[in-house]
């Protein structure tokens, strides 16, 4: 089937890891490690087949016990459809098929990619749908007052590709209610058409015309951008993440960022000293402070072409020269390290952030690792001690973060038990050391996520309560979704 779900992005589970303890160098308020609970089922509508490919992405939980997550469902014709869950005071509602726009085509693919909220009973889902002429155009889909209303299409800029457009609309931040802004890609009308960014915003509940994202001026005349993620502090005050090919035909990364509204031109984020000419540079994730700038964590290759991870933050309105994040003691000459692009880093204070992603060990298993920043200096990351008889598989690699305070996070992982079944995995950070994590027990007595599954999203509040949303194997070949709470 030719659809935006080929689009999904392909990741098997993870494996998580732990952080020797160390002293911090300024008070950190302790709170003790949550007890999770045992996961539930995720409701899906009459009929569904389950989760396309365990797809269950993305998370939003505006207070503790108020949460909507999204993804995508195999109805009983084995249809995908777009899916929405909420949770409402503790318990989870029915859920909800989301309605495309009424140009979709009759099979539309919706694929919901991002979801936030501005307030409870207040949020918008971004994704993808098709037409009936197999073009792609991208979508939102407002809750408002607690009532969903069928998505709408995206207008474009009015350079857009009028046929054979593949719009991609990637990531979305509400700041408050009725306001927020999402980044995405579209095709250009040139005579070649050319892959631009765009950004919409919504002011009081109305979204406005499109923006072009403008690639800073050293970029390739096709720059290829990509658009990861976007973070806002306030209404019409967000930055954007992501990278774009230059002149010199290499990928360079960028950041966007919009002031009172208007989106200016995208600055480059230099890489380590240590990187190479072809650096091959990306930025994966980004987070920002309750009261503070913002961290972003991405890739780059260093002088000898191994993939390393950097983190780079703004400061006085500009980001950083990125800051080289060492992997662990037991990282292969080439760790291969990689973020998966969902919930990869979380930051408490503006100095204080924990990041996790993918490495490979000089044993050649791929593992997973966490960094954390402590006063604004990226401590080596280390590899989570796995409970024994298991070990990190193939696919390893730490997918969700949330901190509580500085030194207090939490993060969403799994690993491959005795038996080879990739399991889910939940680890607290206290006190500023990373605790030995805890299996989740999986719905109706399954026996394991699946190389699609795992924990997708984890959200954790200043009260301790945390939220976590993924998929498993139901049976031998049909995904399910689950919720998991903490007491």
């Amino acid at each position: 089937m030719k659809s935006t779900l080929s689009n999904l992005p392909r990741r098997a589970l993870v494996a998580l890891v732990i952080v020797t303890p160390f002293a911090w160098s300024a008070p950190v308020g302790a709170v003790a490690a949550p007890t999770w609970q045992r996961a539930s089922a995720a409701a899906l509508p009459s009929g569904a087949r389950g989760l396309y490919q365990g797809y269950l992405p993305t998370l939003a939980c505006p207070s503790t016990g108020d949460c909507v997550a999204a993804g995508v469902y195999n109805d009983h014709a084995n249809v995908p459809q777009g899916l929405v869950l909420t949770e409402v005071h503790g318990s989870w509602t029915a859920p909800l098929t989301i309605t495309p726009p009424r140009d979709a085509a009759t099979v539309a693919a919706t694929t919901p990619n991002s979801v936030a909220c501005g307030s409870v009973g207040n949020c918008t889902v971004v994704g993808t749908y098709q037409l009936a002429s197999g073009d792609t155009q991208s979508f939102v889909d407002d809750e408002v007052a607690g009532h969903w209303r069928p998505a709408i299409r995206v207008g474009l800029p009015s350079n857009a590709l009028v046929k054979g457009q593949n719009a991609q609309l990637r990531a979305i931040s509400c700041p408050s209610t009725g306001s927020c802004s999402a980044i995405g890609t579209y095709f250009t009308n040139a005579a070649t058409p050319i892959l631009a960014g765009f950004a919409i915003g919504e002011t009081h509940g109305t979204w406005g015309p499109a923006q072009v994202l403008a690639t800073p001026s050293s970029a390739n005349v096709n720059p290829f951008p990509t658009l990861a993620q976007v973070a806002c502090a306030s209404p019409g005050s967000c930055s954007a993440i992501g990278a774009f090919v230059d002149s010199q035909n290499v990928q360079r990364a960028v950041v966007f960022t919009e002031r009172g509204g208007l989106w200016g031109q995208g600055q480059t984020v230099a890489p380590p000293a240590n990187a190479s000419l072809y650096a091959h540079v990306t930025l994966s994730a980004l987070a920002c402070a309750p009261t503070g700038p913002c961290t972003a964590v991405g890739t780059y290759y260093d002088h000898g072409g191994a993939t390393q991870v950097f983190a780079t933050t703004n400061a006085g309105g500009s980001w950083s020269t990125g800051r080289p994040v060492s992997m662990p003691a037991n990282a292969a000459a080439n760790p291969k390290a990689f973020f998966y692009g969902f919930q990869d880093v979380a930051c408490a204070t503006a100095t204080t952030c924990s990041a996790g992603g993918q490495y490979r060990s000089r044993g050649g298993l791929y593992q997973g690792f966490i960094a954390d920043e402590v006063n604004g200096v990226w401590r080596t990351a280390t590899e989570l001690a796995l409970p024994s008889g298991t070990e990190a598989g193939k696919n390893g690699g730490v997918v969700a973060m949330s901190c509580v305070s500085a030194g207090n996070c939490r993060a969403g992982a799994a690993y491959l038990d005795g038996a080879g079944r990739y399991q889910a995995l939940v680890v607290s950070q206290v006190n500023g050391a990373w605790e030995p994590g805890s299996r989740i027990v999986l719905p109706g007595g399954a026996s394991s996520v699946g190389v699609a599954g795992g924990v997708y999203a984890l959200i954790c509040h200043q009260d301790n309560r945390c939220t976590a949303t993924g998929s498993y194997l139901a049976t031998s070949t049909a995904y399910r979704g689950f919720t998991v709470e903490t007491n």
